[in-house]
């Protein structure tokens, strides 16, 4: 594992590895309890708003991934030809923030969950920090052995089997909750594109590391679309769960209702493999791509020590993490991601139209190297966007903060970009 392209030839996943993988990232407790922020639209806007969410954010998340499947190149690696080769530092380190942070929220919800199931056994069982510890060992193994054979045959495994398990959370969830969740009244109310900016956030949280994985595509359009609709059925049906179960009953925690009351119907050992694997194949992706995006910065130290590095940090965090902080850390992401993209992606496929030169991306003092490794222009149009965003929520406008700080940050970027020259060496 390094920084460097993978060579076609060396590339080993299709469409079918794309579509396992992102339905598996999505199958999630975060995903159910994000779900349950939109409760206050009632059940007709928040679930129109969960459509549209995953529409706009999944078709940005995915065109990120072509980057990656274009030219065999990390996240951060594609971030080199609109910020700089230094400049893409910048995204590197607000990126490993944001994973360890992610990778920590779904070990805090997944130890809660462990505990909830162990709490009639007792013991470390019933303890919070020992499923925090046990699923972060087991995300960081996973993410040590990503790409493999045996990698792949596991994602196949894990994913037959929460899929059984989201079956039956479903038909439980409908059961208790279903009756009641079109008649169910929100107690406050909550804009429409705001709650479509909570949606937004979370595919658009995937969008600085699904090159990562998209790098190691036969293929750009299956990878493409298979990462697109992976994630958008599953995650949609998460989300669904979420806001059905606490429209009903006001919950704080819904995935945590949900699989409480799937012990109740004598389920708790699906429950447990609910919390342990949906945990470990939505964690996982966040610990190897800190490690790409380590690499970014340094290559000094290896990749192996680095992605022990990270899974260690997010165990730790895990421990310590306020959770009452989780809608803010969403809107954070917005924030930092949503117009740095907006410039990344509007300077690959409208300045360059997908044409860059792979050698450059890794050569100081070359054409992706601007002044002393900085693209001025890039960060300037981000800082707009990001005020933008900024601006818009803190007014809270109607409009919502994720389109249009990505449509500022993108069009400035365009506007006071040179068209480059022809690639020479593709």
């Amino acid at each position: 594992m390094d920084i460097q392209p993978i060579a076609k030839t060396d590339r080993n996943l299709g469409g079918l590895d794309y579509f396992i993988l992102w339905a598996g990232v999505a199958i999630s407790l975060a995903e159910i309890w994000a779900g349950g922020f939109l409760a206050p639209m009632g059940f007709a806007l928040g679930f129109a708003a969960i459509l549209l969410g995953h529409v706009i954010g999944n078709t940005v998340m995915g065109l990120g991934g072509i980057m990656g499947s274009d030219y065999g190149i990390m996240s951060m690696v594609s971030v080199r030809p609109a910020f700089g080769i230094r400049g893409s530092n910048l995204a590197a380190v607000l990126n490993i923030v944001q994973l360890i942070g992610w990778a920590s929220i779904m070990l805090i919800i997944g130890g809660q969950a462990g505990a909830m199931l162990g709490k009639s056994v007792g013991g470390l069982l019933a303890e919070n920090r020992f499923w925090i510890v046990l699923i972060g060992a087991g995300t960081l193994v996973w993410a040590l052995f990503t790409g493999s054979s045996i990698w792949k045959l596991l994602q196949k495994a894990a994913m037959i089997a929460l899929t059984v398990v989201i079956v039956t959370m479903t038909w439980v969830s409908w059961r208790e909750y279903g009756s009641g969740m079109l008649s169910a009244a929100p107690t406050r109310q909550m804009p429409f594109m705001i709650g479509l900016d909570l949606v937004i956030a979370m595919p658009i949280s995937w969008l600085p590391l699904v090159a990562d994985y998209a790098r190691f595509a036969r293929k750009t359009a299956p990878a493409f679309w298979n990462t697109w609709w992976g994630y958008f059925i599953v995650s949609c049906w998460m989300y669904l769960l979420g806001l059905m179960a606490t429209l009903v009953t006001g919950a704080s925690d819904p995935g945590g209702l949900i699989l409480k009351t799937m012990g109740q119907f004598g389920l708790a050992i699906p429950a447990l493999v609910m919390v342990v694997f949906s945990t470990i194949t939505s964690d996982f992706p966040d610990v190897y791509s800190a490690t790409c995006s380590m690499l970014n910065i340094s290559g000094r130290i290896g990749a192996k020590t680095l992605m022990w590095m990270a899974g260690v940090l997010s165990i730790l965090v895990a421990l310590v993490f306020p959770m009452d902080q989780y809608e803010n850390f969403l809107l954070f992401i917005g924030a930092m991601f949503v117009p740095l993209f907006g410039v990344v992606l509007s300077d690959y496929f409208i300045v360059r139209r997908r044409r860059i030169e792979p050698r450059q991306l890794y050569l100081p003092g070359g054409i992706y190297w601007y002044t002393g490794g900085f693209n001025i222009t890039a960060l300037a149009a981000w800082a707009a966007g990001f005020a933008t965003f900024q601006l818009i929520a803190v007014k809270q406008y109607a409009v919502g903060s994720s389109i249009p700080s990505m449509l500022v940050s993108g069009l400035i970027y365009i506007l006071f970009t040179k068209k480059p020259a022809a690639p020479s060496d593709g």
